[in-house]
């Protein structure tokens, strides 16, 4: 299999994926922007051929750098990024070059939310009442089904950039006068509740063949809005409901051969599931490890057999509970590195800063940390994210 890699060198753990890929014996080429000599020795080794492109928003580019590959190589087999700003590019190469895979026509329902709802509903999975923003009447109209508070949000886009909640009309007022240009906005009732993920894998039969969950009591929203820390739990299990509703999402959107990341909402009030959105990338965060932490795996090296070989091991238990917790440099926190370090070190199993573009969701620096005791997880977020008052 030939498998071109878009973006190899970042986010960093693209170095993991193209190391599995050529471990399970793919012929691993690549295009990114970054100098040769600046990639991870790891990733040189895994590379057949990089080819380096001065701007990876051309598409001119692109297309020259796999017309380079196909002269050079012959026909290619894959083209991927896992990474959710390259899909529509990622679609388009394949609708050219006649490459297996999510192709330009089906694209569009993978970028906006509104055309997401229908998916959904058609695997029998409640989804957030939803409103197209075209002006304040209408949105209003929107207020008096639903009740404030409302949520408004980009159509297309991922994570929770340029997301507000809205509680009343002056609220409102104020979005309509700061909202960006040119930007296609969506309207949601706003839900009280957490948020469970469906994450996993989908073999090029349809089968899920791996999924794991994770757990976030925070709004993404409020940390990215206020500038917070951000935490989040992987799960050594998958909840009976949540697994029942991303099975029937991942047939109803005909997910072949894909890591896939599912957002749902569980109402505090009667733990009701509810369908958020869905991704066909891996779950951003450090999730990917979070994952092997918590079912001692590597979901890189079985995300590469089920593309190259379409086989997937286990099948894998889970034990741990894996937390993440990052922090912000403009926070004053009542312990330090090193007291960390005393305090919880035997359940450290990973340290590192965060890189800028992703610093306002995922924080400066993040921890993460397992135990079988989800009490004791819980209790390392808080001594982490404990700040001086």
């Amino acid at each position: 299999m030939k498998f071109v890699f878009f973006s190899p060198h970042f986010p960093a753990n693209g170095t993991e994926f193209c190391s599995r890929l050529h471990e399970a014996g793919a012929t691993v080429l690549g295009i990114g922007d970054a100098a040769y000599e600046h990639l991870a020795p790891r990733l040189k080794n895994a590379l057949s051929e990089y080819y380096r492109i001065a701007d990876m928003e051309d598409a001119d580019q692109v297309l020259r750098a796999m017309g380079h590959f196909i002269h050079r190589w012959g026909r290619i087999d894959r083209f991927e990024s896992l990474n959710e700003h390259w899909l529509e590019q990622d679609a388009a190469i394949r609708t050219d070059f006649n490459i297996p895979g999510i192709r330009r026509d089906f694209v569009e329902n993978l970028k906006h939310k509104s055309k997401m709802s229908a998916f959904f509903r058609k695997a029998g999975v409640q989804t957030i009442r939803q409103h197209k923003y075209v002006d304040r009447t209408g949105v209003k109209a929107f207020v008096a089904e639903v009740s404030y508070p409302i949520v408004i949000k980009p159509d297309q886009g991922s994570g929770a950039s340029n997301t507000v909640k809205v509680n009343d009309d002056a609220d409102l007022d104020t979005f309509e006068t700061t909202k960006r240009p040119g930007v296609s906005y969506v309207a949601e009732e706003f839900i009280d509740g957490i948020v469970l993920t469906y994450d996993g894998l989908v073999d090029r039969d349809g089968r899920v063949v791996f999924a794991a969950s994770h757990r976030f009591e925070q709004s993404i929203m409020e940390v990215v809005n206020t500038n917070s820390h951000l935490n989040y739990y992987c799960l050594p299990f998958v909840d009976p409901a949540v697994e029942q509703a991303g099975r029937a999402a991942v047939k109803a959107f005909g997910i072949r051969e894909k890591f896939f990341h599912i957002e749902f909402f569980e109402t505090r009030s009667d733990k009701r599931i509810v369908a958020l959105e869905i991704n066909m990338r891996p779950p951003g965060a450090w999730m990917t490890d979070a994952i092997n932490y918590s079912y001692d795996m590597d979901v890189y090296r079985e995300w590469a057999g089920m593309v190259v070989n379409n086989k997937v091991g286990g099948p894998f238990t889970g034990r741990y509970y894996t937390g993440y917790a990052s922090r912000k440099n403009h926070i004053r926190y009542v312990n330090d590195h090193q007291a960390i370090l005393a305090a919880h070190g035997d359940r450290i199993v990973h340290f590192a800063p965060i890189e800028d573009v992703f610093s306002r969701a995922m924080g400066n620096a993040a921890y993460q940390f397992r135990s079988e005791d989800f009490e004791e997880v819980k209790a390392i977020v808080r001594f982490i994210q404990d700040v001086e008052r």
